[in-house]
């Protein structure tokens, strides 16, 4: 199957959770491979917009290459921490009405031995987003103390063996620097002992969660949610929605406390003249969280931990 019919998980549910207007402005900011983003254009009309960001350079000449022709389509090569900035530079705050954020990986980034995210490919140990700037994993993994290396493992990919794991990165880098994944992979493999519940006849691989980890470290992905989180909520309209896909704890936590908190009346002082039942909340949260369905689960066993989060703006 090639990137551009790739389907993106839970991708009837996230259309339907921005509830689209055909002549609405909306926001993929995390463009991938352009499958949320070709989806939503099928539902906007001429007067329709969509602004797409992507932070890989693949991600945003694909864009280019494939939606060449599409008049509607803007793509923008930045961090979707950047979202604010973009459209207050378009003069569109306050005039968005949905942004989707997919916080997953893409399968190109993964399938691709070169972009160094996977452990079952070797490839040079990088892990950016944007290989156009910043540090990447092998340069992180020589110089990074090794307390700071547990603390991330620990941290990141909620790592139990993280003390084992670093120590043997320590290791084998004052012998030799470590800079394909297959031998970083093997380095983590041999760390964890054999009895290990989650590593010896278990589907996840040994060396998950630290190359989760180094990631999410190496492209500060935490902080980017919670500034893009912030950033996209500033910009809707009123009725607009904000529509969030997480994989994992981690960023799922991020975006439930965002989502509970700038939806919930704020806590006052005993004694104040005003009730908290008086102050109007600016957002609303849209049902529950949404999980694949047995049809999707069987097609693609990858969205088994995927959720979709909905928040709209009421004023």
């Amino acid at each position: 199957m090639s990137d551009f019919n790739h389907q993106p998980v839970l991708l009837n549910e996230a259309l339907a959770s921005l509830n689209i207007r055909p002549a609405g402005v909306y926001i993929d900011a995390t463009f991938g491979r352009g499958g949320h983003s070709r989806a939503i254009l099928q539902q906007l009309n001429e007067a329709g917009r969509l602004i797409a960001f992507d932070q890989d350079p693949q991600a945003v000449e694909f864009a280019r290459q494939h939606f060449a022709g599409e008049p509607r389509l803007t793509i923008e090569h930045c961090n979707f921490n950047q979202v604010a900035s973009v459209v207050e530079q378009f003069g569109l705050v306050g005039k968005i009405d949905g942004v989707l954020m997919d916080l997953g990986v893409s399968s190109p980034q993964l399938d691709d031995a070169e972009r160094g995210f996977s452990f079952l490919r070797s490839g040079p140990l990088d892990m950016r987003m944007d290989t156009a700037q910043g540090e990447t994993a092998a340069q992180w993994l020589a110089r990074v103390k090794p307390v700071d290396l547990v603390n991330v493992l620990k941290r990141y990919g909620e790592e139990k063996f993280a003390r084992r794991i670093a120590t043997a990165i320590v290791e084998r880098r004052e012998q030799q620097a470590i800079t394909e994944t297959g031998d970083l992979a093997e380095i983590i493999s041999n760390a964890i002992p054999v009895k290990a519940t989650y590593t010896k006849g278990r589907h996840k691989h040994p060396a998950t969660r630290s190359f989760q980890a180094i990631r999410i470290y190496v492209n500060q992905e935490l902080r980017a949610i919670e500034q893009g989180l912030k950033g996209a909520a500033s910009v809707l309209a009123k009725g607009g929605r904000l529509s969030v896909i997480s994989f994992h704890s981690l960023e799922d936590r991020i975006v439930k406390r965002f989502m509970r908190d700038i939806s919930s009346r704020p806590k006052l002082p005993a004694g104040l003249p005003v009730m908290e039942a008086d102050i109007e909340v600016p957002f609303r949260l849209v049902g529950k969280p949404v999980v694949a369905g047995e049809q999707e689960l069987k097609q693609n066993p990858r969205a088994r931990s995927a959720r979709l989060r909905v928040l709209e703006r009421r004023t």
